[in-house]
C-alpha cells in the first residue's frame, strides 16, 4: 500500500498507542489527550483491555477510548501515525507491518536505536527480527537531527540516559577535540524501569535507598557512544554508570569530561548557549547554578548546568530531564510534530 498523502497542515491527525498499559504509553496518551492537532483513535495492550478511563482513572470524563488487543488491521483503519510503547523485541514485530501499510511510525522501544544489529544482539539479548529498517529508521532527538526528522516516517526515540547524556556533552563533542576522558554519573527515578512488578522496584525496597546498577555494563550506553561518535566525527567512548534514586520520576546526569587543553567557564558557557541558541526545550542555567529534577518534573525541558575546574581542564556539565516526557513521550510527540508539519512545541507547552 503507497504511503498516504496527508495533508497535515489543514487537518487533525489521528494517532494510536500501543503499549498503553505502560507508564510510557500512558504518558504518551495525556499528552496527546490535550494536543490541538491531534485525535487519539487508537489505544492496545497486549495484557490490559477496557476503557481507558478504568485503567487509568486519570483519564476519566477525558475519555471514551477502550483498549483493545494489538490489531494491524484495525490501527491502519484508524490512524495516521502511530507511537510504538513497547517492550524492547516487540517493536520490530509490529514496526514493519505498519510502515508498509503507509502509517508514520515513532518508536519508543531501543528496537532502532542502534543501527548495527549485532550491538543490538549483544547488549539487549535478543536477535533483531527486521534489521532492513535499522536504517531506515531516524534517531529522534530533535535538538540534532531535527531536518532528517521532518522527512521521516519512522523515527526511534532516544532513550531516556541517552537524552539527558547527549544533549549535555553535545556541544562540548562536536567542538572539541582534546577530549581524554567522559564519566556520565546518571540517577533516574524508579519510573525508567517500566510498570512492572519487581523487589527491588516495590516501595519498601527502593523508598530511602539509593544504589548503582550495571555498572559500566548499562544498555544505553552503547546508544550513547553511537551518536556521541557520529557528532565527533571520530570514534568516541564513555564511562557511564547508572544509580537508581528513591523518586517516581526524573533523571540527573552529572558528567566529567577531562581535556588536555584549558577552557574557562565563560568560554564553555558561551559555546553552550550559542550552540542551543533556537532550542525550545532546552534551558541552559547561568554560571553558579545548577539544575535540579523538581523543575524539569512533568515538563519536556532538559536544563543544563555548568562548571569548569581551577586548572581549566576539567568540565562538570550537569543536565536533569523528566524520563518519562523529554526521556520518552513528550520527545516523541516533539518527533510527531516534526514529522507531520506542526508546530514543534504544540501541545507541550
Amino acid at each position: 500500500m503507497p504511503n498516504k498523502e496527508l495533508e497535515y497542515s489543514s487537518k487533525t491527525i489521528r494517532a494510536g498507542v500501543w503499549g498503553v498499559s505502560g507508564y510510557t504509553g500512558r504518558e504518551v496518551l495525556g499528552l496527546l489527550l490535550k494536543h490541538p492537532g491531534v485525535r487519539v483513535t487508537d489505544v492496545a495492550a497486549n495484557n490490559t483491555q477496557g476503557p481507558v478511563a478504568e485503567i487509568f482513572p486519570e483519564f476519566l470524563n477525558r475519555t471514551t477510548l477502550v483498549c483493545h488487543p494489538f490489531s494491524i488491521k484495525e490501527t491502519v483503519k484508524k490512524c495516521d501515525v502511530v507511537f510504538l510503547a513497547l517492550p524492547h523485541t516487540e517493536s520490530m514485530k509490529a514496526a514493519p507491518k505498519l510502515l508498509k501499510a503507509g502509517l508514520k511510525v515513532v518508536d519508543l522501544s531501543a528496537d532502532y536505536r542502534l543501527k548495527k544489529a549485532q550491538v543490538y544482539e549483544t547488549w539487549y539479548g535478543h536477535r533483531h527480527v527486521d534489521t532492513g529498517n535499522l536504517n531506515k529508521a531516524v534517531y529522534g532527538l530533535p535538538e540534532l537531527f531535527r531536518q532528517k526528522i521532518k522527512g521521516a516516517a519512522f523515527v526511534a526515540n532516544p532513550g531516556c540516559y541517552p537524552t539527558a547524556a547527549i544533549l549535555g556533552l553535545a556541544p562540548l563533542i562536536a567542538t572539541r577535540k582534546d577530549i581524554q576522558s567522559i564519566v556520565v554519573d546518571a540517577k533516574s527515578g524508579i519510573s525508567g524501569a517500566g510498570r512492572k512488578a519487581t523487589v527491588d522496584k516495590l516501595f519498601a525496597e527502593a523508598n530511602g535507598n539509593f544504589k548503582a546498577y550495571k555498572v559500566l555494563s548499562h544498555q544505553h550506553a552503547p546508544e550513547i557512544e553511537q551518536y556521541l561518535s557520529q557528532l565527533a566525527g571520530r570514534a568516541t567512548s564513555i564511562h557511564f554508570v547508572a544509580h537508581l534514586l528513591p523518586i517516581t520520576r526524573g533523571i540527573l546526569n552529572t558528567m566529567y569530561v577531562h581535556l588536555e587543553e584549558g577552557i574557562t567557564a565563560n568560554q564553555v558557557h558561551s559555546l553552550y548557549k550559542k550552540f542551543y541558541k533556537i532550542e525550545p526545550f532546552v534551558r541552559l542555567h547561568p554560571l553558579g547554578r545548577q539544575p535540579e529534577i523538581k523543575n524539569v518534573a512533568n515538563t519536556n525541558f532538559c536544563d543544563i548546568g555548568l562548571a569548569v575546574s581551577p586548572d581549566k581542564k576539567l568540565v562538570v556539565i550537569t543536565s536533569a530531564i523528566d524520563n518519562l516526557v523529554k526521556g520518552a513521550a513528550g520527545q516523541a510527540v516533539q518527533n510527531m510534530n516534526l514529522m507531520v508539519g506542526f508546530n514543534e512545541t504544540e501541545g507541550l507547552l
